[in-house]
């Protein structure tokens, strides 16, 4: 059966299955729309805790990323991975214990101050709404390719479905549509990834494979044929790192705390019946998560390889039909600068020619070149003629190596699910911030739990819209767009939240302090290098040699040292206060919040 039928079938019945969920499920309270009700059982919320941290992020973009940077791309890998372990251990079942199901409810309570919560509030939006720019944008570019709309269509279809379920289930409709998602997504990613590890290598088993020899030449391993034609190239060797190690150290902290200060991952330990559950839950999520993370250096690593051995030196008029369907999409280009009708896809090394990847072509409505091109312009003084958008490496995968066309299907149907889910969770943070810890706590403290609800409903459609036009014009690639999400976190929530919990003497003033220069430190780099305001810069400006991805570590050094500062040179915060803390790091004792 053709692929388009079949995407078209599977992505249906996949949206019908998550449809069903909502509706089977849907809230009836607040306590159901904010946290399930409470009664989630762990092995279920290990699933929809996985299925929420794994994002289009960690599905679409990060093998794409470690594709073309190699062992340069794995700070993603470690910063996601490590963080979690952080999360589950550190913060997840002290904050399950305060009883406190938001990030800006523990500030405000732990804090002892509305202003405190406020802050959080503001901190909470700007974090969401920047991960889940990233989260639309691969909705957009998985509608465009395998459904033929444009990217902007892709969105508003997304933002249709997600708002449906999300608006009308709440927690509890995204916690077992997000079980559903878990499993469609991991069968998605691992069934391409066997398929083409058995085929270059006999190995069945993808992270075996990628360091096994090709059956086209069994004397040669795989990793060794990737690294040599790298290096004939002129690109780097694939195997060996590159860049800033600071810079490297950075981001891969920043995507650690970040992970541990993510509101819409700490919200899921309040959907089970008590803490040790919560533990449990982490332990399920870290194994299901685990899957697919050490799967995915093998799926980048077989990528290149095919996209290498498939593109570089190859006549343009000989090329498969899938290249030229992501050509016309504009996430594959090609400039023929030499004139010889072939694809020369070299690094710095060759030429005097500078890589040119992640830099985007511009099209010329209507016209072609004069051997069938479609690119019209490009960066100039390189050599390289290829530009090949990170984003598109797992969706074309299959393609590239030939895979049957349900494998294609089910591809796209498991990169729906990995963004609708995690947008899902970001929007229900957005919704209760919005409902719970401004109107309810702060604006209207008399609202009835029906109002709140309709509240919490209300800010969820209006924060799909504002979602829906960063996912139609973000500031990057998917994984760049999440990894500053996760600096906001990191420069914001993983202080206040860890010195909240393992500092009894942390008071309001210093919280208030620390997230505020933190997250407008972070605001302020993020400005100047990503969008050219404050006088723009290049990477030569970047300071301290480190990205905008990894300046999140910086400003959450900084909002420690002003947090503690602060705190010791004002009042101490009430005794009440640090009994409580000094409560929640205690098995025993715990009372209503523990729910024994």
């Amino acid at each position: 059966m053709d692929a388009q039928i079949l995407t078209y079938i599977f992505v249906g019945l996949s949206f019908a299955l998550y449809i069903g969920i909502a509706i089977w499920s849907r809230a009836g309270s607040t306590k159901e729309f904010y946290v399930a009700g409470g009664g989630v059982s762990p092995l279920a919320n290990g699933m929809a805790t996985a299925a929420d941290w794994m994002s289009a992020a960690s599905f679409i973009s990060m093998a794409g990323i470690i594709s073309f940077m190699g062992y340069d791309g794995s700070v993603f890998l470690m910063g996601w991975t490590g963080g979690y372990v952080l999360l589950a251990l550190l913060l997840a079942p002290y904050l399950r214990k305060f009883g406190k199901f938001t990030v800006p409810d523990f500030i405000g309570d732990r804090y002892y101050s509305n202003t405190a919560r406020a802050v959080a509030v503001i901190c909470a939006l700007l974090v969401s709404f920047t991960y889940i720019a990233g989260q639309m944008r691969g909705v957009g570019v998985v509608f465009s390719r395998f459904l033929e709309v444009e990217i902007e269509t892709g969105v508003v279809i997304g933002m249709i479905i997600v708002l449906f379920y999300a608006v009308l289930g709440g927690m509890k409709g995204i916690t077992y549509t997000q079980v559903a998602q878990y499993c469609v997504l991991i069968f998605a990613f691992l069934v391409p990834a066997i398929f083409i590890s058995f085929q270059m290598t006999g190995n069945p088993v993808p992270m075996f494979g990628m360091g096994d020899t090709l059956v086209s030449n069994p004397d040669t391993y795989m990793l060794d044929k990737l690294d040599g034609l790298s290096q004939e190239l002129g690109f780097n060797e694939y195997t060996e790192g590159s860049g800033n190690m600071l810079n490297t150290l950075a981001i891969t902290l920043a995507l650690m705390v970040g992970t541990a200060g993510l509101p819409h991952v700490i919200v899921r330990f309040f959907t089970v019946k008590r803490v040790k559950d919560a533990r449990k839950s982490a332990g399920y999520a870290l194994l299901f998560i685990g899957i697919l993370y050490v799967t995915a250096p093998a799926v980048a690593s077989f990528a290149k390889l095919n996209l290498m051995e498939t593109v570089s030196e190859r006549p343009y008029k000989e090329l498969p039909a899938w290249f030229n369907t992501w050509e016309d999409l504009g996430l594959i280009g090609w400039a023929d600068k030499n004139e010889d009708g072939k694809i020369q896809y070299v690094g710095a090394g060759l030429n005097g020619g500078k890589a040119i990847e992640g830099k985007a072509p511009e099209y010329l409505e209507g016209e072609k070149g004069a051997v069938g091109q479609r690119i019209v312009t490009n960066p100039s003084g390189n050599a390289n003629e290829l530009y090949v958008d990170r984003d598109i490496m797992v969706l074309a995968n299959p393609e590239i190596a030939d895979l049957p066309n349900w494998v294609i299907a089910l591809v796209a149907a498991g990169c729906l699910a990995a963004a609708l889910s995690t947008a899902a969770g970001l929007l229900l943070v957005i919704s209760s911030s919005v409902s719970h810890d401004l109107i309810k706590k702060m604006v209207y403290p008399k609202i009835s739990d029906k109002g709140e609800l309709i509240a919490a409903r209300l800010s969820s459609v209006v924060a799909v819209v504002i979602a829906g036009y960063f996912g139609i014009n973000p500031p990057g690639f998917v994984a760049a767009v999440v990894a500053l999400a996760f600096g906001l976190a990191a420069a914001s929530f993983f202080p206040a939240i860890i010195l909240g919990i393992f500092y009894k003497k942390m008071n309001k003033e210093g919280a208030i302090a620390g997230m505020i220069v933190g997250i407008s430190l972070m605001l302020f780099y993020m400005m100047k290098f990503k969008f050219d305001l404050f006088g723009g810069g290049t990477a030569d400006d970047y300071w301290f040699g480190i990205s905008p991805e990894g300046f999140g570590s910086v400003a959450m050094i900084v909002n420690f040292v002003i947090s503690i500062f602060v705190s010791k040179v004002t009042a101490a915060p009430p005794e009440e206060v640090q009994e409580i803390v000094e409560n929640i790091r205690i098995p025993s004792g715990a009372g209503e919040a523990t729910g024994h």
